[in-house]
């Protein structure tokens, strides 16, 4: 008795969409050079990915602080997502928590000198792993374009401008 083929149809039209085939390849693209860059970063520095973007998105903000919410936002992840990655963060050190003084309500992480270091040394394994599997392999044109392309796509859809506030105000004196 021959083998039937069992196959699952695709979404109808979804294959003739134009555009499908890019959003395909970013999201394979997207796929595959994060876990490259995640493994990376773990097996030399222990670090994930998450953590090495958290730490950096604390290191570049001013005071080396930021609120929860805003870090939970520049690192797309939700705030119980964060929690647990900033719980991690402040076991190995890298990290403290600390009250808002203005605004009882808000906690800021605030970088500490061990995740600073912990950082600077990630930092030249994740950009020579950006390098290789990103930049390295587009041109100059290719680049241009894709930035503007995703920086259109990385928007917020009109009407969803949230403003957060960046970090608490200082105290008065």
């Amino acid at each position: 008795m021959p083998s039937a083929s069992i196959s699952t149809p695709a979404a109808p039209g979804a294959t003739e969409t134009p555009g499908i085939g890019a959003w395909r390849s970013f999201l394979v693209a997207h796929a595959r050079i994060t876990r490259r860059l995640d493994d990376e970063l773990q097996a030399a520095h222990g670090l994930s990915l998450a953590e090495y973007d958290a730490l950096l998105q604390i290191a570049t903000a001013p005071g080396r602080r930021v609120r929860m919410n805003v870090l939970a936002e520049r690192v797309i992840l939700s705030r119980s997502g964060i929690t647990r990655l900033v719980d991690r963060l402040e076991a190995q050190g890298c990290v403290e928590r600390i009250a808002c003084e203005t605004d009882a309500r808000g906690q800021e992480a605030r970088l500490t000198s061990v995740g600073l270091d912990r950082l600077r040394m990630a930092a030249r394994t994740h950009l020579d792993g950006v390098r290789r599997y990103f930049l390295d392999r587009l041109g100059e044109a290719d680049l241009a374009a894709l930035e503007v392309a995703l920086g259109r796509v990385g928007e917020p859809p009109s009407g969803d401008a949230r403003h957060v506030h960046e970090g608490c105000r200082p105290a008065e004196a």
